[in-house]
């Protein structure tokens, strides 16, 4: 009897052990994406974790999925709110001209490539260009949607008057019928700045995650009623509480927190990001406006973008348009959480729009247009030099 509880007792010695082990070894803070922003009051928090509980949901045919989609969740798309993988691409097609997408009523803008039992998946229709899209990473976007329209302009130079050569704008486009214009926004000729998605084609995180239920899982909303296959009004698939909760978490998600800040070769990586203008379309600092929600109120941070549209180059020109941006336009992606990209893309980078670069040197060297400049810059950069700007780059 005095053996038995002997084992016993070792046996939860050990198992405890173990447990404490296991839960003083989680990752650190800064080592994940995902959480929520500091400041929230005990409601927030509970619809948060509505959101993220919303935002994992998986869709089947029997909850209103297709019947021509892309995924089955939110989640699928974004591991850890992460960047995509090329294996869960997006396709996007219209043409290269400035005269606004034409195939809209061809299934455009974006190609559902699944459909469910009894169903074909979309075409890419003749005479399309198509562009191919990864996913970007969710954390911090609620700091980027309260930034104030007015600094976006400020940061915009549409003729570089400064000679520069980097002359970045705003995308201007018509708002959805179901927007809310975000307090002191501007207007262009009845058209407001968008700021989200790869080509800035998105007004806010609702206007995303609309696009996303509607034209990633074919799952109907109030907000767009309109069935992709068929092209007729249907009965929403997905209530407006819970599309509010999803929008409230991508609002609420923490933004990604600096890795080894203070390593000398991050310091020094660093100064050679600003001497090489790089800091000049992906700004370090940026700040929030009043917001509903206490915690992004007027809040200084670091997300390394300028939420403008730039010319990347031929390199970078996929044919594609959306709203007022040209073919090698592209929004300047945010850069923090760079060095946890891998984390959620199998372990390697895919960075650039369409995920073509598997390394942060390859992606610099895609850079060209407006970029040409501090691409050259980079090449001439010692070997030393530029392992020290990609570490900096690492810890953002």
């Amino acid at each position: 009897m005095k053996n038995n509880f002997l084992i016993l007792s070792f046996a939860l010695t050990f198992l405890l052990a173990s447990c404490e082990k296991t839960i003083s070894e989680g990752p650190m803070e800064n080592e994940v994406l995902d959480g929520q922003v500091e400041g929230l009051s005990y409601q927030e928090s509970i619809q948060f974790l509505k959101g993220d509980e919303a935002f994992a949901e998986v869709f089947t045919s029997s909850k209103g999925l297709g019947p021509v989609f892309v995924a089955t969740s939110c989640i699928s798309c974004h591991a850890g709110d992460g960047k995509g993988h090329p294996s869960t691409t997006l396709t996007r097609f219209g043409q290269i001209d400035g005269t606004g997408n034409l195939f809209l009523d061809f299934g455009g803008p974006q190609l559902q490539n699944r459909a469910i039992p009894g169903y074909e998946p979309e075409q890419i229709p003749n005479g399309a260009t198509s562009t191919k899209l990864t996913p970007p990473m969710n954390t911090g976007l609620g700091f980027l949607d309260a930034v104030l329209d007015a600094d976006i302009i400020a940061m915009s130079d549409p003729n570089d008057n400064d000679g520069d050569g980097i002359s970045g704008i705003p995308n201007w486009i018509e708002l959805p019928s179901y927007s809310i214009l975000r307090a002191n926004a501007i207007s262009q000729n009845g058209k407001y700045i968008h700021r989200f998605g790869k080509k800035a084609a998105a007004y806010d995180l609702l206007h995303q995650t609309v696009n996303a239920y509607n034209q990633d899982m074919g799952i109907t909303s109030s907000f767009d009623p309109m069935d992709t296959f068929s092209g007729l009004e249907i009965d929403p698939e997905v209530s407006n509480n819970i599309v509010n909760d999803v929008v409230f978490y991508l609002k609420t998600l923490k933004a990604p927190i600096r890795r080894n800040a203070d390593n000398a070769e991050v310091l020094s990586g660093g100064n050679l990001f600003s001497q090489i203008q790089c800091a000049s379309c992906h700004k370090p600092t940026l700040q929030t406006g009043n917001s509903s929600i206490n915690a992004l109120s007027n809040k200084i941070f670091h997300p390394y973008t300028d939420l403008l549209l730039h010319d990347m180059g031929s390199e970078l020109d996929d044919g594609y348009t959306e709203g007022n941006a040209t073919t090698a336009e592209w929004r300047t992606p945010p850069l923090w959480g760079l060095g946890l990209a891998p984390d959620a893309q199998g372990g390697q980078y895919f960075l650039m729009h369409d995920g073509r670069a598997t390394s942060i040197n390859e992606a610099i060297l895609l850079h060209g247009g407006e970029a040409s400049n501090s691409k050259l810059q980079y090449q001439n950069l010692s070997e030393i030099e530029k392992n020290e700007l990609i570490k900096f780059l690492e810890s953002l």
